[in-house]
């Protein structure tokens, strides 16, 4: 079954829908590339994803080991290269307004660094984590 439809709207428009939920996003050319940059670019979901992806894996481990993770935020950073034009580092900082030990820290901290997205991720882009605890 697919995942989702992509509908060229014009102008380096796209729209994305999620066909189970039926949620979408607009997304747009950046102005570094002929764009407005009026929503995120392909390129700012991709460096997004990461950051949601690995929120979202410590969140289910948090939520096993009893740990609130709620209301924590991760600042992402895109950082494109020029030939070939592509995502040459993606920097994410962490914000966890949650007081852990050092071993649930650890655990948590191994766990986003193994979301399927980091690995789904090429090799070249360079991952810069930061984890900031309460």
């Amino acid at each position: 079954m697919p995942t989702s439809i992509v509908t060229y709207l014009g102008a380096l428009r796209t729209k994305c829908v999620h066909l189970k939920s039926n949620n979408s996003f607009i997304t747009d050319a950046p102005t570094d590339n002929n764009g407005k940059g009026e929503a995120f670019s392909p390129t700012d979901t991709l460096a997004t994803a990461l950051a949601s992806c690995m929120l979202t894996v410590m969140g289910i481990k948090a939520r096993d080991m009893e740990v609130d993770l709620t209301n924590a935020t991760a600042t992402v950073t895109k950082t494109m290269a020029a030939e070939p034009r592509r995502i040459f580092k993606i920097e994410v900082v962490f914000d966890i307004p949650t007081a852990v030990t050092e071993k649930e820290r650890k655990i948590l901290e191994k766990t986003a660094n193994t979301c399927p997205v980091h690995y789904s991720l090429h090799p070249d882009i360079e991952k810069d984590i930061t984890f900031n605890w309460q």
